[in-house]
């Protein structure tokens, strides 16, 4: 290709934290540009957001629907959406950008069914179009590290996996959110079924899907609402089986004093350990059997070939979130460069999260409600 490529947003306008982040990420590979979008319902945080980002009048659209039937028809249509909304509008926006023969980049969770998810995965290929989901975590170079080694059974066969992520971002807003006046991820009409299990355990289920390729036989699950007025959960605990013996524990919470964004997991195997801490994430901590624990830096030589090569900075110089949105990027574009020049592109070989990754996100967030609200009974996973 001898141009850039075109992107358009829904959603991240004025004071949304994340199409900032989005935004930034594309700008980091120098790769595509920003034409088009439909930021904001409210007209005046639509017209602040396209002077703000210098788009054309014309392409600041007030509607998605608008969006997607007004650029299908453009002869310099963009090749691609960010949907960056509420959960609400993931599944109607992607499926009318599909129709359109846009590909499409996806927040999670993908959508609040599983039968919505495997209908965009039917749209998509329908219409020739790619589509990725940006669970975060799996785009941070020690999180490539991880899954090389996994695969390359330097740690053998996993045994176990141990999981949190706590924050405590909702807890002052315990005491005031109402059935009236509550956070868009605590109203079950813009968030689904789940709330913390949805936003933050997704997380963890794909990022241990991503590196270890393990696939959950069946889960148990309890979910806590704590506060006065809360809706849907905060606090979650799951206990997983995995298809082929191994076991795991994920924790999940929005109200846990004292944590920011504290994701980490533990990978245990038979011949060895390793450890992955977000808040660290340049670094990964391999406990190998009978050896003394090392750690592992971002950016030095000894670094499998599948990690070096989304290495930004020496080691030393910090990456972080920004960086892991861009290498998710990075992967989506090659595929997509690839398919506009006619190749054929298997999107699970180039290493950015699939549709089918968003389709298990789904399914686990709702067998986690339906586990917790049998009793915390066992239930098991369809795919």
């Amino acid at each position: 290709m001898e141009r850039k490529l075109r992107y358009g947003m829904i959603g991240g306008g004025p004071g949304a934290f994340i199409g900032g982040v989005h935004r930034a990420a594309v700008r980091l590979n120098d790769e595509a540009e920003l034409v088009a979008g439909c930021f904001s319902y409210i007209e005046e945080e639509r017209q602040q957001a396209g002077r703000e980002l210098c788009i054309d009048p014309d392409r600041n659209y007030t509607t998605f629907e608008e969006m997607a039937e007004a650029e299908g028809k453009r002869e310099d249509k963009i090749d691609w959406v960010d949907i960056v909304t509420p959960n609400r509008f993931h599944y109607p926006a992607a499926k009318l950008f599909l129709e359109q023969g846009i590909s499409v980049v996806c927040e999670k969770p993908l959508c609040f069914t599983v039968e919505e998810g495997e209908d965009l995965k039917k749209t998509a290929k329908e219409h020739g179009c790619l589509f990725c989901v940006t669970y975060t975590y799996t785009g941070h170079v020690m999180a490539r590290q991880a899954r090389a080694m996994v695969q390359k059974g330097q740690i053998g066969d996993i045994r176990m996996v141990m999981a949190e992520y706590p924050q405590d971002w909702l807890l002052d807003s315990l005491e005031t959110i109402t059935e009236d006046n509550k956070p868009w991820r605590a109203d079950p009409k813009l968030s689904g079924r789940g709330a913390c299990v949805a936003d933050l355990g997704t997380h963890i289920e794909n990022w241990v899907n991503y590196v270890t390729g393990l696939k959950i036989d069946k889960l148990c699950c309890n979910l806590d609402v704590f506060g006065k007025g809360g809706v849907l959960d905060n606090n979650v605990e799951v206990m997983v089986k995995f298809k082929g013996g191994a076991t795991g524990m994920y924790w999940t919470s929005q109200v846990a004093i004292g944590f920011d964004n504290a994701l980490k997991i533990r990978i245990f195997g038979e011949k060895g350990t390793i450890e992955f801490v977000q808040e660290e994430n340049n670094y990964l901590r391999v406990s190998m059997r009978h050896e003394p624990p090392k750690i592992y830096s971002r950016g030095c030589g000894y670094l499998e070939e599948e990690a070096k090569k989304y290495v930004r900075v020496p080691c030393g110089h910090p990456e972080g979130l920004t960086e892991a949105f861009a290498n998710i990027y990075k992967d989506f574009c090659a595929a997509l460069r690839d398919k506009i020049d006619g190749k054929e592109v298997d999107e699970a070989s180039y290493g950015y999260p699939t549709i089918d990754m968003g389709i298990e996100g789904v399914e686990f967030s709702n067998k986690c409600v339906d586990s917790s609200e049998a009793g915390c009974a066992w239930v098991t996973m369809e795919k």
